[in-house]
């Protein structure tokens, strides 16, 4: 996690994020939203598209109340193994992800390219 700061306008902040992201991909910015990074814009457009799934998966699950079902540890270690390995997860955003999302963005609105 980092705490909110304000604005991320402060360049003073920039070492206090690197500090607190860590060896990580991924960070939760307190009070005001989220953060990845990855080798390429690919890589790092997919951990945010995952990341924000899950959170809104996160915020619907708990409407639900205490009937919610948690998944087992051994589940959730074993899907961290397989999603951790940067090769893998590289391989993945750059050749499976990133391409139809373009393709998509070619469709809505071109104009990002100028």
């Amino acid at each position: 996690y980092h705490d909110y700061e304000g604005v991320a306008l402060d360049h003073d902040e920039r070492p206090r994020l690197q500090k607190d992201l860590g060896t990580k991909n991924a960070m939760l910015l307190r009070n005001h939203g989220t953060l990845t990074v990855g080798r390429s814009v690919a890589s790092a457009f997919e951990r945010m598209y995952y990341l924000e799934r899950a959170c809104t998966m996160q915020v619907r699950t708990r409407m639900l109340g205490p009937t919610a079902y948690p998944v087992d540890q051994i589940v959730i270690e074993k899907n961290a193994e397989l999603v951790s390995n940067a090769d893998r997860a590289e391989l993945r955003s750059t050749k499976l992800v990133w391409p139809p999302m373009l393709r998509k963005l070619d469709r809505r609105d071109p104009s990002y390219k100028t």
